[in-house]
């Protein structure tokens, strides 16, 4: 039975793990393979490394450092940042990764998408969307570097064109929610689940065990992704990775699915 997906976002600044409060001020939360060891220990559904230099500074992806998280994870990785070539895509999955995040690169060149999915499939190309509220109820816009550049693409009709195109998956990202642990952005949610059938991922908001359970139950079989929820513990946000243990994710999946 298909089951949704409890997520961790891990985000590379520097070569440190970072977390960030919308798309700013990175706060130094540890070291990138040590917390992919101690997140193998608690079974992690699945692990999102996204580096947020690489696209604005225009580099490659750092391959030393995904060949290294690559070989240590023991769940399925999704990896993001400084792509925009066929060979790229080719040369992750090759290192071990499942999946491959693009954001920018689909906004600069969107024919991306169907070539990389005729060569590595498209259960393997993720289209990351990061969003901003530019205006009134509604009014959703596409970010790229690391949210300094406002486009003119609308979420959804997004959504449907990359799905048009081959993507596997979308991945909707709230700029505004990030690193707020105050719930899921539920419109803008709602807006991009109703423009495509494509598998689907939220980030951006989770503040408790609470808001994933809230989303499954308003939108079914989603992703529910996260970072500062398992990388923070208590009013003062201590660094402490923690998890949801099996007992608790069916307890969570059993109150909604009941």
């Amino acid at each position: 039975m298909l089951r949704p997906r409890i997520i961790v976002c891990l985000l590379v600044h520097n070569g440190g793990l970072v977390k960030t409060v919308s798309f700013g001020s990175p706060k130094y939360v540890g070291d990138p393979l040590n917390a992919v060891r101690i997140f193998n220990e608690k079974e992690v559904d699945e692990l999102i490394v996204l580096d947020i230099d690489a696209s604005a500074q225009n580099r490659e992806p750092n391959y030393e450092l995904i060949r290294s998280l690559a070989a240590e994870c023991r769940m399925p990785l999704c990896y993001g940042g400084g792509i925009k070539t066929v060979d790229q895509f080719q040369q992750l999955v090759s290192l071990g990764v499942e999946k491959v995040a693009i954001s920018s690169a689909a906004i600069d060149n969107p024919e991306l998408i169907s070539e990389a999915a005729y060569k590595v499939g498209s259960q393997s190309v993720v289209v990351v969307m990061d969003v901003k509220q530019t205006g009134g109820r509604g009014d959703f816009r596409l970010c790229t570097h690391n949210a300094t550049r406002i486009t003119s693409h609308a979420p959804a009709e997004f959504a449907t064109r990359m799905e048009s195109l081959g993507a596997g998956e979308v991945v909707v990202n709230s700029i505004d929610c990030d690193g707020v642990m105050k719930g899921y952005p539920a419109e803008l949610v709602s807006l991009v689940r109703n423009a495509t059938s494509l598998p689907m991922t939220v980030l951006g908001g989770a503040g408790s065990l609470k808001d994933i359970e809230k989303l499954i139950a308003s939108f079914g079989i989603i992703g529910a992704a996260a970072g500062s929820l398992f990388v923070f513990k208590g009013i003062y946000r201590a660094v402490l990775i923690n998890y949801p243990s099996r007992a608790e994710k069916d307890a969570l999946f059993q109150q909604v699915f009941a």
